[in-house]
């Protein structure tokens, strides 16, 4: 079992990243290996191509992020409320989450502004919480659930962590406008599928040339998809990790990705996971589905809760961010480095080079 305070480490503030590098690829790139301990590379995220071999292959999440994040007002006080969109239960009714200073209730009617149109909020009444998330009914005219995405659109932001968020305010950091963040907190190979209310980060560091690069050097790009959802940046708030109630996110495998899966398996070439998103789908897989699916795509949800002893059966290399203390992605990066304490060494190292952390910050990648 895993004390969650085995994840503890202290990051100054100042390094917590409140907006990406100028260019994608820009990005600081720790490179770490674990057959090499000593192995401790400071490169930037554009020698990717020439450290992977020409035989690697990216597996990358190709999610798209949606405007999750609402501001509005309730009808009875007038106070603020903050909303972010989980997904859509049923037609004109959706799972949410709601912050406010006073209690919120059944009943409740709330105003979601809309920058663009004033006189066109997106009202919501408050029908039912479950745990912590609310089920709402979306009152706008011809509402259903395939407009969801329309309406986020209009009247959405980008769902930055909240630590983004507090460490702008703190900062009064006001240099990432909202088409600003739309556009960099979304991979450049997002796909058509949206449903993502925090994004796969360790893609973020692509560029389009970048991966023409790669496919350059003979690595090719497989997509998957696992909408990642708010659960990921829930911290571990019991005392072993393994008690932790992971979350629920759905993910889909394509036929053609499985098949490649298969033929990897039985060459010298690697998977290079991109991301932890990536490897909990990827490690979900059952070897029963992956003999019977060749052709099929493979879609579900999955909980895996990955720690330090789990036995990686897909994912060769890994490609991820900085992760916060007492997270459940710190707990997977280290199972996959096999080390927790050399995990946190780099992560100390990391801080007294001045890497930048977390979703907009620099990254690692981990060899064999």
């Amino acid at each position: 079992m895993l004390r969650t305070d085995e994840l503890d480490y202290e990051l100054p503030n100042e390094l917590i990243a409140t907006h990406p590098a100028d260019r994608r690829d820009d990005a600081r790139m720790m490179v770490l290996s674990r057959s090499e301990a000593d192995r401790v590379e400071h490169r930037t995220i554009a020698d990717l191509p020439n450290i992977l071999e020409p035989t690697d292959t990216l597996f990358v999440n190709d999610t798209r992020v949606i405007p999750a994040r609402l501001s509005g007002k309730r009808d009875d006080t007038g106070g603020q409320v903050e909303g972010l969109y989980l997904n859509t239960e049923s037609r004109s009714t959706w799972r949410m989450m709601l912050k406010s200073n006073g209690r919120l209730r059944p009943g409740i009617i709330v105003f979601f502004e809309n920058e663009d149109s004033p006189a066109d909020p997106l009202r919501i009444r408050l029908v039912e919480k479950q745990d912590k998330e609310w089920m709402v009914a979306v009152l706008n005219e011809g509402a259903d659930e395939n407009d969801a995405e329309a309406i986020l659109n209009a009247h959405g932001k980008t769902p930055l962590p909240p630590y983004i968020l507090k460490a702008r305010r703190d900062r009064h950091d006001e240099s990432m406008s909202e088409a600003e963040d739309r556009l960099r907190y979304q991979t450049v190979y997002a796909g058509d599928r949206s449903g993502a209310v925090a994004a796969p980060t360790a893609g973020l560091h692509f560029t389009d040339e970048l991966l023409e690069h790669c496919a350059a050097r003979g690595i090719a790009r497989m997509p998957i998809t696992l909408e990642v959802g708010a659960g990921t940046f829930k911290p571990v708030d019991v005392a072993f990790v393994e008690e932790h109630s992971m979350h629920s996110e759905w993910f889909s495998i394509p036929g053609e990705t499985l098949s490649l899966i298969k033929e990897i398996r039985k060459s010298s070439g690697r998977i290079v996971a991109v991301g932890t998103t990536t490897v909990r789908a990827l490690e979900s897989l059952s070897e029963g589905e992956l003999e019977r699916n060749t052709q099929q795509t493979i879609a579900r949800s999955t909980n895996l809760l990955i720690t330090p002893g789990f036995q990686f059966r897909f994912a060769d290399v890994l490609l991820t961010n900085y992760h916060l203390p007492r997270s459940t992605l710190l707990a997977l990066v280290g199972g996959f480095l096999g080390d927790l304490e050399r995990l946190k060494s780099a992560y100390e190292e990391a801080i007294d080079e001045g890497y930048r952390f977390y979703s907009y910050g620099d990254c690692m990648l981990i060899l064999p």
